[in-house]
């Protein structure tokens, strides 16, 4: 008992039915609102030992001082009931959705007299027929200006069309062509119905049939010696092929169906949702939620699906998520009910189904939006860390978590890259007022080392070294410009305590002082300090945690970058050496043993089955390869003169930026 919180309730007071259950906070303030199908069970997991917990379960835990549960009759009742107290009492534990705006629809007024076709974000229109969403309204507006080139219907305002039905005087729309309806006094209501069939039947199902008979039309005209008539059908044409074009076709013309995808990390998740309708993506909609307890990808595709589709809207029998939730089951029985009961007819519409999808043109789809997905949550963090006001927030938030005499002004963060232990680089990046200062990156050669902790001192002690060069003149440096602009406020390591206490031994080494140095634990994105047994623990959503966090991920893809290079660089070199091994031939070593690691293994016999590859050549490249660490390092060597010739300061192994 002591190792959780004081006031647990006794395991046989909670009850093995399914239900719902609310952490509260000693104001009463509900924290976090869960379902469960076992609720001894799902809370018996929160009342485990705090040390084994995820870090932000048990932030919630211990800022929580009671639970109480509802229990319900069915999984379907407790789903209903989640989402009704999520949005309720938004609780700050559970997943916020970033995304507060609403998209815009193409929709039809089918219940008027003369319907309407419009913009509108509100999709609660009483008898009316939804397309999209659509990302921008411009694109609404595009498809709507291009259709009604060919069903001219009704565009006007519901007062204009009042007013010109009781004066008998086209509605203004009507006068300069913009509007089809009644009102412009050129159809009747019956026949302005009929195209307002034939619009909403083209754009639910993109039927090329009707651009096949506006075609024949078209020839027809033309025939009889009708130019103005071809000329009409001909732009009817043009205007269909354009509609169709901005709709890519990605499945057969009778797949219909709504796709989600998701990407995150551990502080956020991005979701984009594609809409499918008759083959075509019709619609693409994305926001971000922040996370503030340990969540699932399956409870993300969950909430997501409860918050798109229980608001009402038009759903498909089938849905494409890249995880099923624990309930699948549960949630396919609650959208099979929405979806029945926002049927015109009252009849029940068929079961809605939930799948993951395995090969052929869905997962290529699944792929095409989580693409989306990854770029929009990119484009979050990247704008968060932009805006000044956030920079200047989070600079000060920093200085305060670690302590810090002045905000971080200068960032410098360090990783190390390497693959089973060769070809071991580091990589430095520079972060000036909270944005990266790409021109004073830095790379460096580890040529030997044991573990990341020991390349992580060999770097920040070549880099430390530098300290004096700055404060010097530049006459005396020997160069034009100074390698490293000047000392950093601040130095962040890829890593935990092994890692901290590494750069903190070469800051000793040399004597440095007045720089703070801290760690980013990459699993739960402590703040580790050196010398402290516990880790600095950012909030969540903070804007600190996501600019430490962003230097680390460049810091990441920087090292990455460069250990590609030289890896793809070291073996290139070698083999180019050997006599008759061209690029081609190098290309089928290559692709036919699928790495160096295998190339380096193989026998003269075996490297002798490439294709262009005799038994001579083989020789030749079993003994080249046979001194690959003398060769290497020569040339390592090698490298390294020519930088110290282009720039005398540096030492050893660094190389400019990127």
């Amino acid at each position: 008992m002591s190792n959780t919180v004081s006031w647990r309730p006794k395991a046989g007071d909670i009850p093995t039915d399914p239900g719902v259950y609310r952490w509260r906070d000693e104001r009463g303030r509900v924290l976090y609102v869960g379902k469960a199908k076992n609720l001894r069970q799902r809370l018996s997991n929160y009342f485990a030992p705090l040390p084994s917990l995820h870090e932000r379960t048990r932030r919630m835990v211990l800022t929580a001082r009671s639970v109480e549960w509802t229990v319900v009759g069915t999984d379907i009742e407790a789903l209903q009931l989640e989402y009704t107290w999520i949005k309720e009492f938004d609780p700050p534990f559970n997943v916020k959705f970033r995304d507060d705006k609403t998209y815009p629809f193409m929709a039809i007024t089918l219940a008027d007299e003369a319907p309407r076709v419009m913009v509108s974000r509100n999709t609660k229109i009483r008898g009316a027929k939804y397309f999209g969403p659509y990302p921008k309204i411009w694109a609404v507006h595009d498809t709507i200006d291009l259709m009604i080139k060919v069903f001219p219907i009704r565009t006007c305002s519901d007062s204009s069309y009042k007013k010109a039905m009781q004066t008998g005087k086209p509605c203004f729309p009507g006068q300069i062509g913009r509007c089809g309806g009644p009102c412009s006094g050129k159809v009747t209501v019956e026949e302005h119905r009929k195209i307002v069939d034939e619009f909403v039947r083209f754009m639910a199902s993109y039927d090329r049939k009707v651009i096949a008979e506006r075609q024949k039309l078209m020839k027809v005209a033309a025939d009889e010696f009708r130019y103005e008539d071809a000329a009409k059908y001909r732009d009817q044409v043009g205007a269909l092929e354009a509609v169709l074009e901005k709709s890519a076709v990605v499945l057969r013309d009778s797949v219909d169906l709504d796709l989600f995808a998701v990407v995150e990390d551990e502080l956020a998740a991005a979701v984009q949702l594609f809409t499918v309708r008759g083959g075509r993506v019709r619609g693409a909609r994305g926001w971000v939620l922040d996370k503030e307890i340990d969540i699932s990808t399956g409870d993300i595709v969950e909430q997501a699906i409860q918050d798109v589709y229980a608001a009402g809207g038009e759903l498909p029998r089938e849905i494409v998520v890249p995880t099923l939730p624990d309930d699948a089951d549960a949630l396919e029985t609650w959208l099979s009910d929405v979806r029945s009961s926002g049927s015109t007819d009252g009849r029940v519409r068929g079961r809605v189904q939930l799948h993951t999808p395995q090969r052929g043109d869905k997962a290529n789809l699944m792929q095409t939006a989580t693409l989306n997905a990854s770029q929009s949550l990119m484009l979050y963090k990247t704008r968060r860390s932009a805006d000044f006001a956030t920079r200047s927030t989070a600079l000060a938030d920093i200085q305060e978590a670690l302590g810090m005499g002045e905000a971080p002004l200068r960032m410098e963060c360090y990783d190390v890259s390497h693959l089973q232990g060769t070809n071991i680089v580091a990589s430095m990046v520079v972060f000036e007022d909270g944005l990266p200062r790409k021109d004073q990156y830095r790379r460096f050669s580890i040529p030997a080392s044991t573990d990341d902790t020991e390349s992580i001192y060999q770097t920040l002690t070549r880099r430390l070294a530098r300290l004096d060069d700055e404060l010097a003149p530049v006459e005396e440096v020997g160069e034009q410009r100074k390698r490293f602009a000047y000392r950093p406020n601040l130095l962040i390591v890829d890593g935990g305590q092994p890692q901290v206490a590494a750069a903190q031994r070469a800051m000793d080494d040399l004597g440095v002082t007045g720089i703070q140095l801290c760690g980013i634990a990459k699993r739960l994105e402590e703040i580790w300090l050196p010398d402290d047994d516990f880790p600095v623990i950012l909030p969540r959503n903070s804007d600190a945690l996501f600019l430490i966090q962003r230097i680390r991920d460049e810091a990441h893809r920087f090292a990455i970058t460069f250990q590609r290079q030289k890896r793809k660089r070291d073996i290139a070199t070698q083999l180019a050496d050997i006599p008759g091994l061209g690029k081609s031939r190098t290309n089928e070593l290559l692709k036919h043993f699928g790495s160096v690691t295998r190339l380096k293994k193989a026998t003269a016999a075996e490297i002798a089955e490439v294709k262009g590859i005799g038994p001579t050549l083989a020789r030749s490249i079993t003994e080249t390869l046979g001194t690959a660490p003398e060769a290497g390092a020569a040339a390592e060597a090698e490298a390294d003169v020519v930088t110290e010739a282009v720039h005398p300061t540096l030492s050893s192994g660094v190389s400019a930026a990127e």
